[in-house]
């Protein structure tokens, strides 16, 4: 399946002392929440929420003693969580304090550290100083003022953050310059979410190419050496939870949690299972399911597909006393030309002491608005567009095209309708599409019906194969020039991605 629900008829920031601290700042656009861990247990980054409608804080891009790509808050390596609610202004003063002569190579030359960032997934301007991938960009030594503005009826949900400079976007996002950014209100579309303790688990692939310790974090791991496909080549990469490899979750037996995940790694898929347990979806890519589905709410699974870029908000319980319970990865056959992405264990599952206890979900003052919608016209009318993604030894190319900065858009859309689009891969490997500004909805697959169809911002495109969804242009904020790309990031580097004009 592009996104695959297998559905169940019945799954390194410093240590704070304190329990917690809460700091305002000085300006009083922000409250700084730094959360400590027992030791062991899965670490939490600094947490930036919005005080009076505004979250405005200064970023920095620089390199870290290991001499990887970093962001730096508050003179630290570290990727805060940004907290925001629909109608709040997100401000951020981006500063490249990366040297002007880089120390990694990058997939097209010449590499010259300069970065910027995309706000993944959410519903606002393409246009500077908000979500501008293509025209705002900091050299070493420049800045960037973004001013975001969140529409008051955005979705509540779970987005993030992560720089898209095109030709040096995967080595930054590999290295893990990308954080968590939440849009507060989600509990109004599932009030039983009110009251749960939450996490935020960003999974990011770390690099394990002549790292010396290599061997003991595959162990640590226990990266399986069985491929699950015929992709040639060793794994080169493990998954880190919140910047640490193999953490403890903990939750007590019986408890129910609210688990909110992004898999911001570069270019590896996580195929989620909690050992012995389920997955109780509230919302994917950001986008409550209740919002299209008051009737549905939630959708049990017992794993999920996340390709890279996706998210998945679901409420987990905790497993019984007795047995040792593991979140893992399971083996993504990722197509003969594809890389090796073999199962492995993400985080143990330990019984959680009452003494810590993570912050529970508060109820809000959102009140829900429900968008049930009748697509079965669009969705039976021919593709208004259609998107091919090839390949060959010289690049990356959508409908034969390798994108170039100063392209002309591809393709322009309406602002105001919904478009039936085919995505084709005609490739040997997986590749997920995503879109900037708007969401779909992916109905169909390789021609057949998807039998629990979901809005997502991200589709995984199967091998030789084709997905259909219908897109989302009805919000006028969107207006501008933006972008489609394949998500595996050392692709879209590579060329595989193209201008979209909303007009």
């Amino acid at each position: 399946m592009a996104w695959k629900l297998f559905m169940s008829r019945l799954p390194s920031v410093p240590r704070i002392a304190a329990a917690a601290i809460a700091v305002v700042a000085a300006a009083g656009f922000y409250l700084i929440e730094l959360t400590g861990n027992p030791s062991g247990q899965v670490p939490n980054p600094p947490v930036l929420r919005a005080t009076h409608q505004t979250l405005s804080f200064t970023l920095h891009a620089g390199i870290t003693k290991d001499g990887k790509n970093s962001f730096y808050f508050d003179g630290q390596p570290n990727a805060p969580t940004l907290r925001v609610s629909p109608g709040d202004q997100l401000k951020i003063n981006y500063i490249n304090d990366l040297p002007a002569k880089p120390r990694e190579a990058c997939a097209i030359t010449p590499c010259m550290d300069m970065t910027n960032l995309h706000f993944h997934g959410l519903t606002v301007s393409p246009d500077a100083p908000q979500d501008d991938v293509l025209d705002m960009m900091a050299m070493p030594g420049q800045s960037l003022r973004y001013t975001v503005q969140i529409p008051q009826d955005h979705p509540p949900g779970l987005y993030w953050y992560h720089t898209h400079p095109h030709g040096e976007s995967h080595r930054q996002v590999l290295d893990g310059m990308s954080g968590a950014l939440v849009i507060e209100g989600i509990e109004s579309y599932f009030p039983p979410l009110v009251g749960l303790p939450e996490r935020v688990l960003v999974v990011r692939g770390r690099s394990i190419v002549k790292d010396p310790q290599s061997a003991d974090l595959q162990h640590r791991v226990e990266l399986s050496s069985e491929n699950c496909g015929a992709e040639p080549g060793s794994p080169e990469e493990i998954f880190t939870v919140n910047g640490s490899v193999r953490p403890q979750i903990a939750i007590a037996p019986g408890e129910r949690q609210f688990w909110r995940l992004v898999n911001a790694s570069a270019d590896r898929y996580l195929d989620l299972q909690l050992d012995g347990q389920t997955f109780e979806i509230v919302a994917m890519d950001g986008m409550p399911i209740a919002l299209h589905d008051p009737n549905h709410r939630t959708r049990i699974v017992d794993h999920v597909l996340l390709p890279p870029a996706g998210r998945l908000e679901a409420v987990v319980t905790g497993p019984p006393n007795g047995a040792p319970r593991r979140l893992v990865s399971r083996c993504v056959n990722t197509g003969p030309d594809g890389d090796p992405n073999p199962a492995m264990v993400l985080a143990d599952i330990v019984p959680r002491s009452m003494t810590h206890s993570p912050a529970k979900v508060a109820k809000s003052s959102l009140r829900p608005e429900f968008k049930a919608l009748d697509l079965t016209a669009e969705e039976e009318a021919p593709p208004r567009f259609t998107v091919t993604f090839t390949e060959d030894k010289k690049g990356f190319y959508i409908n034969g095209k390798l994108f170039t900065p100063d392209a002309a858009p591809m393709v322009r859309a309406k602002v105001g309708s919904f478009q039936h689009w085919r995505i084709v891969n005609a490739t040997g490997e997986l590749h997920p599409m995503h879109i900037h500004q708007v969401h779909f909805l992916a109905y169909a697959e390789n021609d057949e019906p998807i039998a629990a169809p979901l809005w997502l911002d991200t589709v995984n495109v199967p091998v030789g194969g084709s997905v259909d969804v219908i897109m989302d242009f009805s919000d006028p904020v969107i207006r501008g020039m933006s972008v489609f790309h394949c998500h595996l990031l050392n692709h879209e580097d590579k060329g595989m991605m193209a201008k979209i004009l909303f007009e």
